[in-house]
């Protein structure tokens, strides 16, 4: 399945507020479709379609496609500790991840454009790709240009922005970060019951 790339409010109807996807809202109510007035008035949803929705909540957020999910999910299973903490540990040092909780841009689809045009450093190396797994210690910077610069302050102006969160060590006249720890389940952007996806992922593993 591919990267999705249609109404972005569209989503956020039909899943609720996903802050990696877009900070705006709709106006209308209703999920999407011909059946969007109807939803509300069926009498019981099934567990299938609950991890469904949880683990498509969780791909729209952090922008990524089915297998790259499930290829997390297939790592996160291969180490020890809790499967469901350990996809949300990956997913969350992933590059894009990092510069949106930097606040170098206003949501997660953002950042991968900062990151494919070549505006961030990962320890002063120019890095292009947004699923990039940084490591602890690692200093993730804005490129000393002036439209880098530029475009990053303009970001970091809005202030819906979230607070960067206590793994990330920021230095934001330098407009760079640094990763000093590992990553705390209160400190997520986004509230995500993961044992829904692991139950989901564990008739496809």
């Amino acid at each position: 399945m591919s990267k999705y790339r249609g109404p972005r409010l569209r989503i956020i109807r039909r899943f609720g507020k996903l802050p990696g996807l877009t900070n705006k809202t709709s106006k209308k109510n209703k999920a999407p479709g011909l059946n969007g007035s109807v939803i509300k008035i069926r009498k019981k949803t099934s567990k299938y379609s609950i991890r469904l929705k949880e683990k498509q909540r969780l791909r729209y957020h952090y922008g990524i496609t089915e297998q790259q999910l499930l290829n997390y999910m297939k790592k996160a299973r291969k180490r020890k500790g809790s499967s469901g903490r350990t996809l949300l540990n990956l997913l969350e040092m992933r590059l894009d991840t990092l510069v949106y909780r930097l606040k170098f841009a206003p949501t997660i689809v953002a950042a991968k454009q900062l990151i494919n045009h070549g505006h961030i450093y990962v320890n002063e190396k120019t890095i292009n790709l947004p699923g990039f797994i940084c490591k602890l210690f690692d200093v993730i910077k804005v490129k000393m240009s002036l439209v880098s610069e530029k475009l990053v302050r303009k970001y970091m102006m809005n202030e819906k922005m979230l607070v960067v969160p206590p793994h990330i060590r920021p230095v934001i006249s330098d407009l760079r970060g640094q990763i000093i720890g590992s990553v705390h389940a209160k400190s997520l952007s986004l509230l995500i019951n993961e044992l829904l996806i692991v139950e989901y992922y564990s008739r496809k593993l």
